[in-house]
């Protein structure tokens, strides 16, 4: 137990990031708390938790069509009725977890039961945020040291996007989809560095296959057009590994039946539900067609900014440092670059749903790659210019997302 709490596990750096947790969850719960005062819940959200749980009471399989929706009149929002009302985006998973804390719920008409109700339904993507934090911490650090760690993580916990989507102000329950997108990248890639440890490295990474499993069927599971990520892992793991691909291959094979055991058990292994949920899921909504709007480029500023506002400043300078810094353009920093790209250019094709979740889910890899190429800046000569230029951001974007948290309070 000693070992467990040595200072080489918990010290200062992992204080300091809590400390930022800490201040991340302070945020969200300012921000519950004034929309739990405006008791603004839409019916999109009533009709997620009561799908939710009516599947956990074995009435029906959320997002499906049944004739015991049909008989408690609890019509399906619109964007399910172009699909003969089936969800196309999301999986029963989506519902079972976004109902899960209100398993024991009465309901009631009094204002502090809406109340209760409101911090109950935000407070798995509250969970969600705090996790992709933590792991966004993990894994700049263990790529880049601690000052990557820092850069990292104060750019997440002070990003209006993170805050809202961890607490639904005005944005879809996408915190789950963005936490398991982040972990499934980067647990493959930690897999593939294993493949070269002189043991048998198929059944001793059984740890990290069943992470990486369980990762991809919660993104499935909560958008299906991240099955995108099956080739991702796959391409990062081949890449990564060119002399055990076969293993790197069964490695990637089993996390898959894993993912697909996982989902299946969110339609309480119905095949039928499956299989035509399967049939109506749009695994791919990109338009050709947005490539011609021209507010879909303008759109591009807006995400960046609601990313963090520091990215407007961060990203051009880093991007500069990334390609006249031999030292910068290695794979710790490509990788996290090239993903975002990738999300990025999804979400551009895709000016409606799921456009939102791939903007989301770029944000934590531009975060990480932001802080990969100032930690690189930082073992130059001009560590001094560079620290303060860091402090200078960090500092700024901190004060203008708390101005604007006072600002949403009054109101």
């Amino acid at each position: 137990m000693g070992q467990f709490f040595s200072r080489e596990r918990y010290g200062r750096p992992q204080g300091i990031a809590g400390f930022l947790l800490l201040i991340f969850i302070a945020q969200c719960v300012w921000l519950i708390a004034h929309s739990s005062g405006q008791l603004d819940i839409r019916p999109a959200e009533v009709f997620r938790v009561q799908e939710g749980l009516a599947q956990w009471r074995g009435e029906l399989i959320a997002g499906i069509p049944s004739a015991e929706r049909a008989e408690s009149g609890r019509a399906a929002p619109p964007e399910l009725e172009g699909n003969a009302d089936y969800d196309p985006n999301h999986s029963p998973l989506w519902y079972l977890m976004a109902s899960a804390p209100l398993l024991g719920w009465n309901a009631s008409s009094q204002t502090s039961a809406l109340q209760l109700w409101i911090w109950l339904q935000r407070a798995p993507y509250v969970i969600f945020g705090v996790l992709l934090g933590a792991s966004l911490w993990y894994v700049s650090r263990r790529l880049y040291g601690n000052a990557g760690g820092y850069i990292a993580l104060s750019l997440y916990c002070f990003s209006p996007e993170m805050i809202h989507s961890s607490t639904l102000w005005l944005a879809p329950p996408e915190m789950g989809a963005a936490w398991s997108a982040f972990g499934a990248v980067f647990t493959a890639i930690a897999v593939a560095h294993t493949l070269y440890a002189p043991r048998e490295v198929v059944l001793w990474n059984w740890r990290r296959i069943l992470l990486l499993g369980l990762s991809l069927a919660l993104a499935v599971g909560s958008q299906f057009s991240l099955v995108i990520l099956l080739p991702i892992a796959a391409a990062f793991m081949l890449y990564l590994a060119p002399a055990r691909r076969w293993a790197a291959l069964a490695i990637w094979t089993s996390a898959c039946v894993i993912a697909f055991l996982l989902l299946w058990a969110s339609y309480f292994f119905h095949p039928g539900a499956f299989w035509q949920g399967m049939r109506h899921a749009s695994f791919m909504g990109i338009s050709s067609k947005a490539l011609a709007m021209t507010g879909a480029y303008k759109q591009v500023l807006f995400h960046l900014g609601h990313s963090s506002p520091a990215l407007l400043v961060a990203l051009p300078a880093t991007l500069i440092g990334f390609f006249t810094l031999r030292r910068a353009r290695y794979f710790g920093n490509i990788a996290p670059l090239l993903v975002a790209l990738l999300f990025m250019g999804l979400g551009f094709g895709s000016p409606h749903y799921p456009g939102f979740g791939f903007w989301l889910m770029a944000a934590p890899f531009l975060f990480v790659f932001v802080a990969g190429v100032s930690a690189d800046l930082l073992e130059t000569r001009r560590r001094a210019f560079v620290l303060a230029c860091i402090w200078g951001l960090m500092i700024a974007n901190a004060l203008w997302n708390l101005a604007e948290l006072a600002h949403i309070g009054p109101g």
